[in-house]
């Protein structure tokens, strides 16, 4: 399998299937599309249906598209992996969190997009401030559930850790609070190596795009 991604240091949607695979040792490849300063899409088109988005996972001749659509795929190729937690109850819970972010939380991504580099303190809107006690919510709502004693939202890490992993970097990097089960939950992601690895390799990346790198 090869995984199409953006930026490390900038692309939300790209880090959420790549550190599930890396974090459950699923083997693959990795090609970087720097989309905003290269045609790197171009060999991807609508004409054949794909649209010229990242991230991509090319698997046994298809190009699946979007972060959970490709991260349920995984799911179903891997059914030795516990990518959702294995219990019936806990594993529908995560999968309404996960899918609550993949529609919404519009204001925290517009106002904070991610930025691995960013150590910054910016005031939330109004609105913002909403999505942050909805986060809240979701911490305290997991952390309340019967689970295995790990220290991510269903206890071990699993698809709905990934989903949220680059709010993790929205709430650090811009000097934000949620809440304590946030932030333990945090320092437990930025500990796991495929996120460190992740990190070092933002850091590597020489293209910047000033429009996030300067927020305010």
């Amino acid at each position: 399998m090869n995984l199409n991604i953006a930026y490390k240091n900038y692309s939300s949607w790209s880090l959420r299937p790549w550190i599930l695979m890396k974090e459950f040792d699923i083997p693959f490849t990795e090609t970087l599309l720097p989309f905003a300063h290269t045609d790197a899409l171009s060999d991807f088109s609508s004409d054949n249906g794909v649209p010229a988005l990242v991230p991509m996972l090319e698997s046994e001749g298809m190009v699946i598209w979007d972060s959970l659509a490709i991260m349920e795929y995984l799911a179903e190729c891997y059914t030795d992996k516990p990518l959702w937690p294995t219990d019936a109850k806990l594993r529908a819970m995560a999968r309404s969190a996960a899918f609550e972010m993949h529609s919404g939380f519009s204001s925290l991504r517009s106002q904070f997009p991610m930025n691995c580099r960013s150590v910054k303190v910016v005031e939330p809107s109004e609105k913002t401030k909403k999505d942050l006690s909805r986060l809240a919510e979701i911490w305290s709502f997991f952390t309340n559930q019967e689970k295995s004693s790990g220290e991510f939202l269903c206890g071990d890490f699993s698809i709905l850790d990934a989903m949220y992993a680059p709010v993790m970097w929205r709430v650090t990097g811009y000097g934000l609070f949620v809440s304590d089960e946030f932030s333990s939950w945090s320092k437990a992601m930025r500990a796991l190596p495929a996120m460190e690895e992740w990190y070092q390799d933002s850091l590597k990346e020489e293209w910047t795009i000033p429009e996030t790198d300067n927020v305010v």
